[in-house]
């Protein structure tokens, strides 16, 4: 079953390559969507997949690498978009 996420991760996740740790995390896991820096700090992920997977990342997401320090994630579901081909990292 496909699902679709929009994440919003607060904490230290800026500066400390969480960005590319998601790119890679979601490509690996065969995931659609992006991910980008928000002006408040926060970083805001769609991702959209098998909804096993798509929990696998929101699992990786809550840990996130090494230098960084996830305070909370929100999670809201969203409709499915079927024209998404790859997972990129938006400026």
């Amino acid at each position: 079953m496909e699902k679709r996420v929009l994440v919003t991760v607060h904490g230290l996740v800026q500066g400390v390559g969480f960005r590319m740790f998601v790119e890679r995390s979601a490509s690996r896991l065969g995931l659609k969507g992006w991910v980008r820096n928000l002006p408040n700090g926060s970083v805001e992920i769609d991702a959209q997949g098998p909804a096993g997977l798509v929990d696998e990342l929101l699992n990786e997401v809550r840990t996130g690498p090494p230098a960084s320090k996830v305070s909370s994630i929100a999670v809201i579901e969203q409709q499915p978009d079927y024209s998404r081909t790859d997972f990129t990292i938006l400026m």
